[in-house]
């Protein structure tokens, strides 16, 4: 039996958003849905695949921009935070500093099937003709539930999330391409967030949406509170307790991460914007073991940068100096910390034959984060205007 859930339908059990709990992150708001679909055109949708007793994953599509992005591509930029991973379609994007496509987020063994569908929905939209496509998939490993080597993802499954792609809200945890994901010991999944500048700062708008398969052997952080070493679930226990279960094989983690601005950046300040979201997993206590695949996938949405793929002639595009991205680093570091943090709460358990992600325990957590005082920190510190 094939279950397919695509975007708004898969049950999320009443799980909150770190926002819910008081768990609020750094010092910019968030904008309206406190999601990547902030940045105005950006749409995400998700499959979930659910099939007999050793199948669990599935499609996240986002799609950068409305119209055509072969012949108007957007200016992006790829990171390589730890390279262990199948990321299709990094060397053109590294060559052109432009996306093409929709960028699609699945499992490990997955990329290649889910390359070719994106390829042929392309092809289907209008405007296009006979040239060559460079496709973007990432992946994550969801092995502990999911037989990847199945490769269960096909070409309805695809379609099924590009075309499903809307703005607005964005469904988050056990879904789409994080529908068998493992974040810090727990459950983790899709996560998302935003946050808006001042207008003395730009008012542009930063959005990252993760899907999170972060380490199993890290520590997990949240807002500086230790809640792996609180819950007894941390980096190298195993070996601290002297324990026969020391000699078991290391199961290392990865992390898609993927970031959308309206800022006018070029691909040299996307490189820099990019890098910087590898600090916001940093604070939820990722290391970027020896075996992750951690990547940023970062583009600008602004209009004036979306040129022509052609043209006889010289053409200028708006971009920011270097000396005004400090903003925008603070914005993504903070919206990845933040995506992370609701990738786990909203995850749900999933369990198959292979094995059982067990989701985030929620009361003992937030019992944590009210004892090392991490909460309301919007209400219970002084505002930013009255700090001297």
């Amino acid at each position: 039996t094939t279950v397919l859930i695509c975007a708004g339908t898969a049950a999320e059990e009443g799980r909150p958003r770190a926002r819910d709990i008081g768990l609020v992150v750094g010092i910019f708001p968030p904008g309206k849905h406190n999601a990547i679909t902030d940045v105005s055109g950006v749409r995400v949708g998700h499959s979930t695949l659910i099939k007999g007793d050793d199948i669990r994953t599935g499609v996240t599509a986002i799609i950068p921009a409305p119209g055509n992005l072969y012949t108007n591509p957007v200016p992006a930029r790829i990171h390589i935070g730890n390279g262990y991973g199948k990321l299709v379609g990094i060397s053109q994007v590294h060559e052109f500093g432009e996306i093409e496509s929709p960028i699609l987020l699945t499992c490990t063994l997955c990329v290649w099937k889910a390359a070719d569908a994106l390829r042929e929905w392309v092809y289907l939209q209008p405007g296009m003709g006979e040239h060559t496509i460079n496709p973007i998939v990432g992946e994550v490993n969801d092995a502990v539930v999911s037989n990847m080597w199945a490769q269960p993802v096909a070409r309805e499954h695809v379609f099924a999330a590009l075309n499903s792609a809307s703005g607005g809200p964005v469904q988050e945890g056990s879904v789409g391409g994080g529908t068998g994901s493992q974040t810090y010991h727990w459950k983790g999944g899709i996560g998302t967030s935003s946050r808006v500048l001042p207008a003395a700062l730009g008012g542009y708008t930063v959005g990252v949406l993760v899907q999170s398969n972060l380490l199993a052997g890290a520590t997990l952080s949240m807002n500086g509170a230790p809640v792996g070493r609180e819950l007894n679930s941390y980096a190298y226990k195993d070996t601290f307790e002297a324990s026969s279960a020391s000699t078991r094989s290391k199961r290392d983690g990865s992390i898609m991460m993927v970031v959308a601005t309206d800022a006018p950046l070029d691909t040299r300040t996307l490189d820099r914007l990019a890098m910087r979201a590898m600090m916001g997993i940093a604070r939820t206590g990722s290391v970027a073991e020896n075996g992750s695949g951690d990547y940023v996938i970062a583009f600008s949405t602004h209009p004036d940068l979306r040129r022509n793929r052609t043209s006889e002639t010289p053409i200028t595009t708006p971009g920011l100096l270097n000396a005004s991205m400090d903003p925008l680093f603070t914005a993504v570091v903070e919206a990845t910390e933040e995506s992370v943090y609701n990738a786990l709460l909203k995850a749900t358990t999933v369990e198959s034959a292979r094995g059982r992600l067990t989701a985030l325990p929620l009361e003992p957590v937030k019992e944590i984060l009210k004892k090392y005082r991490v909460l309301d920190w919007d209400k219970n510190l002084p505002p930013y205007t009255t700090v001297r």
